[in-house]
């Protein structure tokens, strides 16, 4: 099983930095979801920075998420945790 997500900051370039459950802390890019589906609502720069931890992932108001797998597998290192 993949780490969970412990910890999330919501970046101006909509970007997450994201803090997981084994001490990495990786940089996951949003920018390519926003056209689609309800990720259109994170557009605005307010609603993408009320991003928080939900049962070990990340979420936003009206029930938006993104699979901790996917934001595991699809991000950067940038650094130790």
């Amino acid at each position: 099983m993949l780490p969970r997500v412990r910890d999330v900051t919501a970046n101006d370039d909509y970007t997450l930095t994201v803090t997981f459950t084994n001490g990495e802390k990786k940089s996951y890019d949003c920018r390519p979801l926003l056209d689609f589906g309800v990720f259109t609502a994170l557009k605005d720069p307010t609603t993408f920075k009320r991003v928080h931890v939900c049962r070990g992932t990340v979420e936003w108001p009206g029930e938006i998420d993104i699979c901790p797998d996917t934001i595991y597998l699809d991000s950067r290192p940038v650094g130790r945790g």
